[in-house]
């Protein structure tokens, strides 16, 4: 049960700024595509399992208690600057892509996604969260996130704003509270 609290910890941490994005793209007046959402989930997800699997093969060349410590430390420190960075900036804007017919900025939206799970994908692999949980994890929660995003955009829409910048502060959070989770287990 740990184990499947932590991936959703991961998970959720490296899908805020999904959720931001989505609402950022329907405030703009986009619609997201299921086509759009899958490619985005299952870039990023390829790109997430990836950097479990790396993370975790670096763990087995370290000693057996020290790879969760490190894991922990390295997902905690991450965290920690996520949220005074996301503290210092008066304003946290997602960049945005036009949308075309073919679905090129998808790929490269997901792609700019799945760079943002890859490092913390790697701390996490070093502390134990395994890469198969968590790429269905992280598919699962991107495909959300996009929904959650969209549905927020459009809320805002009707009430005219949204605070966007909260987004890097709370998956700072996370990332905390993932590796202090990691460091007593």
């Amino acid at each position: 049960m740990t184990n499947l609290f932590s991936t959703l910890l991961f998970a959720s941490a490296c899908n805020l700024d999904t959720v931001l994005l989505a609402a950022g793209f329907r405030m703009r007046g986009a619609r997201l595509s299921f086509s759009g959402v899958m490619i985005i989930a299952a870039v990023t997800t390829v790109i997430t399992f990836l950097s479990l699997a790396f993370g975790r093969s670096a763990a087995s060349l370290l000693a057996p208690g020290l790879s969760r410590a490190l894991g922990g430390l390295v997902l905690a420190g991450m965290g920690l600057w996520c949220l005074l960075d996301g503290l210092r900036s008066p304003k946290q804007e997602a960049a945005f892509l036009s949308i075309d017919k073919n679905g090129t900025a998808w790929v490269i939206l997901a792609a700019a996604l799945g760079a943002n799970n890859a490092c913390a994908g790697m701390a996490a692999g070093v502390s134990g969260v395994d890469p198969c949980l968590g790429g269905a994890v992280n598919f699962a929660v991107t495909f959300l996130s996009l929904s959650l995003g969209h549905w927020l955009g459009r809320r805002a829409e009707e009430k005219g704003g949204w605070p966007g910048r909260c987004a890097l502060p709370a998956s700072g959070v996370l990332l905390v509270a993932l590796g202090v989770l990691k460091l007593r287990t």
